[in-house]
C-alpha cells in the first residue's frame, strides 16, 4: 500500500508507525484511518516484528480528528459521530491493545482530543517535555471518546479523569508523568532516541511473556481476584513450556546473555 498520511517501516523486529499530516498536526482523516489500519495489521500478522513505536511527524502528535473532514454547519443536518466510532476509533483502540507486544507511543507534541487518548491507548507512553494532553471534547459538546472515558479514570483517578474530561484544560507533560497518565516525560533533544532505545530493549525480549503481561493487565479490571489467579496459572502454564522460559532459565545459570526468540 502507497501511504499519504502515515510513514511506516519495519527494521531489526521494530514496527515504527509515524502519523505524517504535520501541516494539519497530524489530525485524522478517513484516509489516514485506512492507511493507519493496513500497517497495524501487518504489524500484527508480520512474525519479525517485536515492538511498535508510535509517533507523529512535525511539531504535534495528534490534534484528533480533522474536523474539516467531516464538516457540520449549524442549522444543518449533523453527523452520524457514532459512525465514526464504530467504523474507526473503536477498531483502531482495540487493534493497538491486542497487538500481541510492546506498543511504545513517542508523544513529541500536542495530543489533543482522540490523539490524547490514542497515545493513552498504547502500553507505554513516553512524551516530550514541550508536549501538552488536551480532552478537549468538552468545547465542541462530545464526549472523550477513543477510549478517553475508559482509560483515564483508570490511570488517574475520578477526580482528575473528571476535571480533564469536563474542562478541557491543557496537562502539561511533566505533569501527566507526575499524575500517572504517562510514563515517563523526557527533553525533547531526547524523545525518540530513548523511545527507540527502548524499542531494541523489547526487540530482543521475550516477546510471548510481554504479550501475556499485557493481556493478563487488562483483563484484570473484568476479573475478581480469583478468576485472575486462574488466569495468570493457565498463562505460566503455556509459559513454562515456551522456548524463551527455557532459554531464560538456561542463560540466568550459565550468565551469559540470553538469546529469545520471542516465542
Amino acid at each position: 500500500m502507497n501511504y499519504a498520511s502515515i510513514l511506516f517501516q519495519i527494521e531489526n523486529g521494530v514496527a515504527k508507525l509515524t502519523l505524517n499530516r504535520p501541516d494539519k498536526l497530524n489530525s485524522f482523516t478517513q484516509a489516514m484511518h485506512i492507511e493507519v489500519r493496513h500497517a497495524l495489521a501487518l504489524t500484527a500478522t508480520d512474525p519479525s516484528v517485536r515492538v511498535l513505536v508510535l509517533t507523529g511527524a512535525g511539531r504535534g502528535f495528534c490534534a484528533g480528528q480533522d474536523l474539516g473532514d467531516r464538516a457540520v454547519e449549524p442549522g444543518k443536518d449533523g453527523v452520524d459521530l457514532g459512525a465514526s466510532v464504530e467504523q474507526y476509533y473503536a477498531p483502531l483502540v482495540l487493534s493497538l491493545r491486542a497487538l500481541p507486544m510492546p506498543v511504545i507511543c513517542a508523544v513529541n507534541g500536542v495530543a489533543a482530543g482522540a490523539g490524547a487518548n490514542l497515545a493513552l491507548a498504547c502500553d507505554i507512553v513516553l512524551a516530550a517535555r514541550s508536549a501538552s494532553f488536551i480532552e478537549s471534547f468538552c468545547k465542541l459538546g462530545l464526549i472523550p471518546d477513543t477510549g478517553g472515558t475508559w482509560h483515564l479514570p483508570r490511570l488517574i483517578g475520578q477526580a482528575r479523569a473528571t476535571g480533564l474530561a469536563m474542562l478541557g484544560e491543557k496537562l502539561s507533560a511533566e505533569k501527566a508523568e507526575q499524575w500517572g497518565l504517562i510514563w515517563k516525560c523526557v527533553d525533547d533533544a531526547k524523545l525518540m532516541e530513548e523511545a527507540m532505545a527502548m524499542a531494541e530493549q523489547f526487540a530482543v525480549a521475550p516477546t510471548k511473556g510481554l504479550a501475556f503481561t499485557k493481556k493478563a493487565l487488562q483483563a484484570s479490571y473484568a476479573n475478581t481476584l480469583p478468576e485472575q489467579l486462574k488466569l495468570e496459572g493457565e498463562m505460566m502454564r503455556e509459559l513454562g513450556y515456551s522456548h524463551d522460559y527455557k532459554e531464560g532459565v538456561a542463560a540466568f545459570i550459565a550468565k551469559r546473555p540470553a538469546n529469545f526468540r520471542g516465542e
